[in-house]
């Protein structure tokens, strides 16, 4: 049961790292290397001075949902884990990680609500940006979605964990 701890808190700590850059990286939708859009900037690289500038994103209700569900799920996904570190010193043996589990769960269906959003409206959300056409998901997208399932897989095992000593 040990290294079942031990897996499940690495497990967590991995997710909540690729969480966290999925939300803050430049790369939600990628125009041939040129132009960037991620929850936050657009970017275009500039041919003459080969630097990338970047401006806010037009605020879309849609991208502020976006943004809110992904920053909710990183928030989540560390207050579990915090929880899981509180539980672990004060709980007593044999006490399961409800609350851990159920933060951890909740994280993830933020996470899969913010990146099924994204998927549906991107044309909403990067109205004003170049022709979508030409332009396909970025790493982070992706990132989140590989999210949503190790978030709820925790969380379940969360609530299956047991406290041994």
């Amino acid at each position: 049961m040990a290294s079942l701890q031990v897996f499940v808190t690495l497990l967590h700590l991995i997710t909540l790292a690729v969480l966290f850059i999925a939300t803050m990286e430049k790369s939600w939708w990628v125009w041939d290397g040129t132009e960037h859009s991620d929850l936050w900037y657009n970017c275009r690289f500039d041919n003459e001075t080969e630097a990338w500038f970047c401006a806010s994103s037009e605020e879309t209700d849609w991208l502020q949902a976006v943004q809110v569900l992904m920053v909710l799920s990183v928030v989540f996904s560390a207050i579990s884990f915090l929880i899981f570190l509180g539980q672990l010193f004060t709980m007593s043996k044999g006490g399961l990680f409800y609350l851990t589990g159920v933060c951890q769960a909740f994280a993830g269906l933020n996470a899969f609500t913010a990146v099924l959003i994204y998927t549906l409206h991107n044309e909403e959300i990067l109205q004003d940006s170049l022709e979508l056409s030409s332009g396909h998901f970025g790493y982070c997208f992706y990132l989140g979605w590989v999210c949503v399932p190790l978030l709820l897989c925790s969380g379940i095992m969360y609530i299956y964990l047991r406290k041994r000593e």
